[in-house]
């Protein structure tokens, strides 16, 4: 393993956690293929997951890769990011609760609610109250290991789902097969490229990228499939690592509205850069989009960055996004001279909150 070249910087080695993700992504397989399941089988296909920031991308990535692989499109996949329940969940959904350190405030608040509605619940936590609560109404914990920003357990809060899904049955044997062939991919990709993300050479595409956008503001577009959450965990790495502001939108709906937008303030559009999550199974469409929208602003902004997804499968070019962008989030911590593993506003925000009650 190379050696942390910030480590004076990075004093929690976000480093190591980014370097080990093939390994992680291989434990989080084993821990899916070991989890419990649902205690009392349904026929409905109703699946809402409920939880936050890092401990919620994982159900939006199973999401979003389930809509767009064709082999569980009869899925009615929803995720919920605050306090309360659907009006519409009755005892037949499927639920998953995760909370990565079992004290997200607005996934207990759910639980609550939830565990009123339906028996079919599954908590993915590491403790905490939502582990404690879990034991206490007899549902089933598939327990993820602890050490670890939330934002850096992505594969705990994904694959352990992706793969309790298959063993469910809720996807056939066509998405099944995508499936493992989309995880080979991934370890193969990572483990291939994670010595030449973590350097400081210039052939180092994830450094090169950092210092593009490095004292500029990020706006990250994707199409409205396919890359939607890897453009969301783009915008949440960088902001939490890098402590930099980053939005984002997607195509087509951006062509209604904000492309209009890089006009004015005159001038002050040049603060920002543009990066493109393109896939090549985009709507043709789409694609003239981007092509047509990179012209039109190219003029306005400083920077336009479109890093190409490597891989055969869906999964595997949206994990090869994401590890690179991890990675970027990384390099643009050290070069804004922040240690990316700590998030004291949000620990102020959560103190403010406990005032409050």
């Amino acid at each position: 393993m190379p050696k942390n070249p910030a480590s004076a910087l990075d004093a929690s080695n976000m480093f190591d956690t980014l370097y080990r993700f093939p390994e992680q992504v291989k434990e989080a397989v084993s821990i899916g293929e070991n989890a419990p399941l649902w205690r009392q089988q349904s026929t409905s296909n109703r699946y809402a997951f409920f939880g936050l920031g890092g401990s919620a991308i994982g159900a939006d990535l199973l999401r979003s890769y389930a809509a767009s692989t064709g082999g569980a499109d009869h899925l009615n996949i929803s995720v919920h990011r605050g306090y309360g329940v659907p009006a519409w969940m009755d005892s037949d959904t499927n639920v998953v609760c995760s909370s990565y350190s079992g004290e997200t405030e607005e996934t207990l608040a759910a639980f609550d609610d939830v565990r009123k509605k339906t028996m079919r619940v599954v908590c993915i936590t590491t403790g905490g109250q939502l582990g404690k609560r879990a034991i206490t109404y007899g549902f089933p914990i598939i327990n993820i290991p602890p050490g670890y920003q939330p934002r850096c357990a992505i594969a705990y809060s994904f694959f352990p789902l992706l793969t309790i899904m298959s063993r469910y049955g809720a996807m056939d044997n066509r998405a099944n097969r995508l499936n493992a062939k989309g995880i080979r991919e991934i370890l193969a990709h990572t483990d291939d490229v994670r010595d030449l993300y973590a350097s400081s050479t210039a052939k180092n595409p994830a450094l090169q990228i950092a210092k593009k956008l490095h004292g500029t503001i990020p706006v990250i577009y994707s199409a409205n499939e396919r890359m939607d959450v890897v453009n969301l965990r783009w915008r949440g790495q960088i902001q939490e690592n890098a402590k930099q502001l980053a939005f984002g939108n997607l195509l087509p709906e951006m062509n209604h509205n904000e492309i209009n937008g890089w006009q004015h303030p005159k001038g002050k559009t040049k603060n920002f850069s543009v990066i493109m999550l393109r896939d090549p199974e985009d709507n043709r469409r789409v694609q003239i989009r981007f092509d047509a929208l990179k012209d039109i602003i190219k003029a306005n902004v400083a920077e336009i960055i479109s890093p190409e997804p490597k891989g055969a499968t869906l999964l595997g070019r949206m994990f090869s996004q994401i590890y690179l962008g991890d990675w970027v989030s990384w390099h643009l911590a050290v070069l804004n001279k922040v240690d990316p593993s700590p998030v004291p506003v949000i620990q102020s925000l959560k103190a403010k909150l406990v005032k409050a009650r």
